[in-house]
């Protein structure tokens, strides 16, 4: 029977917003300290952050990782060459080692703890579990653009999709970008979002999201006035209508207020819409 030997373990994440607290798992450190092995994992890419987060610095970040790497490499062969000296201390310790900690994006989780007979599949596994499982959750089966295309064809028919821009909405700590929107007293902003992902994990993830850009938008109360209203497409896995209803009613509870138009009520947000551009026309 091969034995198996104690390890801790500790994930590094990447903090876009210090004030939300969003986060997304990057990486993993797993360490042996009966053999001195510390074994690493990192994401080598920034496409789930890029969903996730679309004003992510792509080379500040993959800098930053390198860094991270480097610091790594430095850590383990300085305990693999350690002899009886080895170290007494966790995963998270070996990673702060190799990157201080700070108010920098990345920072490193808590330890969790396990047995292995196998390092390499441990971390393998800890690697799949933490951090790239997440990768298809964001593989929709229709796109968000997919969700707004019977929404852009109903203004179109009615002569109201000029009225539509895009338009940033800004607060001190952060912007989103609406493609869709249009000014009457204040902004009014449209954005379709596809719940047609993976599973009830993505589908109350995306929700979270959209509820964290809001909130850091608004936080200051430096941001010009909008109105948001959410254009969801359904899942088209029956067993995630739960996890669809949640997010719905996650994005209800967003700042400002928002308006969230299921696929069958589009006739009545394209009413809406065309009610209230005539009246401000009417005024204008």
């Amino acid at each position: 029977m091969t034995d198996k030997a104690a390890y801790s373990y500790t994930l590094l994440r990447y903090v876009h917003d210090v004030l939300t607290g969003e986060f997304v798992n990057v990486g993993v450190v797993l360490f042996v300290p009966s053999k001195g092995l510390v074994r690493y994992k990192m994401r080598g890419t920034i496409g789930r952050l890029k969903g996730v987060f679309p004003d992510i610095d792509r080379k500040a970040f993959l800098t930053s990782m390198a860094a991270v790497r480097k610091g790594l490499q430095l850590v383990a062969k300085s305990e693999k060459d350690a002899g009886l000296l080895k170290s007494e201390g966790d995963a998270t310790a070996i990673g702060r080692r190799a990157v201080p900690p700070d108010d920098s994006s990345l920072q490193w989780s808590p330890s969790g703890a396990g047995l292995t007979a196998n390092t390499d599949e441990a971390l393998d596994r800890l690697f799949d579990r933490y951090v790239s499982r997440y990768d298809t959750h964001y593989r929709s089966r229709r796109s968000d653009e997919d969700v707004w295309r019977p929404v852009r064809q109903k203004l179109e028919e009615r002569s109201l999709a000029q009225h539509l821009q895009e338009k940033s909405i800004s607060g001190s700590v952060d912007n989103i970008v609406f493609k869709h929107a249009w000014k009457n007293g204040q902004w009014h902003v449209y954005e379709p979002l596809s719940f047609d992902l993976a599973d009830a994990d993505g589908i109350k993830t995306k929700a979270r999201e959209w509820l964290g850009h809001l909130s850091a938008v608004v936080a200051d109360g430096k941001a010009e006035r909008f109105k948001p209203y959410f254009i969801v497409g359904a899942p088209t896995n029956p067993t995630l209508q739960d996890a669809y209803r949640s997010a719905i009613a996650i994005l209800k509870h967003a700042p400002n207020n928002p308006e969230v138009f299921e696929e069958g009520q589009l006739d009545r947000l394209v009413a809406q819409i065309e009610d209230e551009v005539r009246d401000h026309n009417a005024q204008a």
